[in-house]
């Protein structure tokens, strides 16, 4: 693994690296002249097919201050970009320690160019797989903070299935049109694509977000509109069909099933269902599922701070 740090002024990326080679990972330095250190590089292309070469190692660096530098490195499967901030009030209280600290009006224009000039860190920020919020007073609460975020968990670098098929399930979400909520599922059999849906009105009727659902748009309540909405689960099988189901299909959907998905997972042939964010009939449906044999369980991704 090749981690580069990246982060505002004073908020405690040194002091990450330090955590990082703690862990046993080995410092790696730009400089414009090689005085002789090892692990000291000229240019960014010599750092990139040194850290390429020996990819098994693991590296840490706090030299890749910009998009440009980085480029190279974010197509690499063992890079990982960690960004460190902390409130600017704060961050210039640290500053202070300095032997010869700015004026607050100059840290500040100062740290504007660094986050929003050309080669700012917002041009970085899409490429950010870690984000730390260093307001800790001390080391070892912020030592302590990287340990409970598991900041050197691999799946960061390459999704487990669970979390790569449940991306999916929430990117599939996207494309809902109902007024109640954003659902998305993914079924898979054997690490394999289905089927995917998501949550809205059935084809060839007008979108749940245009009118097309009256039950949805608050209207039947006074009467009695039952919801033309197919859920994500049932797009997704009915998409299917059960012969494409098969044996060992996987039903990942971004929240719990209701009752009513439940039963037609249950009738398809599914044999386990993987599922985010909590509903309403959450223990409902897992009695039903156990009744029926089949598995079901709660995934949380690995988190991103």
């Amino acid at each position: 693994m090749f981690i580069a740090i990246v982060g505002t002024r004073c908020a405690g990326k040194s002091v990450v690296e330090d955590y990082l080679i703690s862990k046993g990972f080995i410092a790696v330095h730009l400089a414009t002249e090689i005085l002789g250190a090892n692990r000291v590089f000229a240019t960014p292309g010599e750092l990139l097919e040194y850290v390429t070469r020996h990819w098994q190692s693991n590296f840490v660096t706090v030299d890749l201050t910009s998009l440009e530098l980085i480029s190279p490195f974010i197509k690499r499967p063992f890079f990982l970009l960690i960004k460190v901030d902390a409130p600017l009030l704060q961050r210039y209280r640290r500053h202070g320690f300095d032997r010869n600290p700015l004026s607050l009006e100059e840290f500040v224009r100062q740290d504007d160019d660094r986050v929003f000039g050309t080669l700012g860190l917002h041009a970085i920020r899409p490429f950010v797989k870690v984000n730390v919020l260093n307001t800790f007073q001390t080391v070892p609460d912020l030592y302590s903070h990287l340990d409970s975020i598991n900041v050197l968990s691999t799946e960061r670098l390459r999704p487990r299935w669970d979390s790569y098929f449940m991306t999916l399930a929430d990117l599939a979400s996207q494309r809902s049109n109902c007024m109640k909520r954003r659902v998305g599922a993914i079924l898979v059999r054997d690490n394999r694509i289905v089927a995917t849906g998501y949550n809205g009105t059935p084809r060839g009727v007008k979108n749940c977000n245009e009118g097309g659902c009256a039950h949805c748009n608050g209207v039947s309540i006074a009467n009695g509109t039952d919801c033309l909405c197919l859920h994500a689960e049932e797009n997704a099988l009915l998409e299917a069909g059960r012969d494409r189901v098969g044996p060992n299909a996987i039903l990942y959907c971004n929240t719990c099933p209701c009752l009513k998905c439940t039963i037609k997972i249950i009738q398809s042939g599914v044999k386990e269902v993987v599922y985010h964010l909590s509903y309403k009939v959450d223990e409902d449906s897992a009695r039903l599922f156990q009744e029926a044999g089949i598995h079901i369980r709660r995934h949380f991704p690995t988190t991103i701070v």
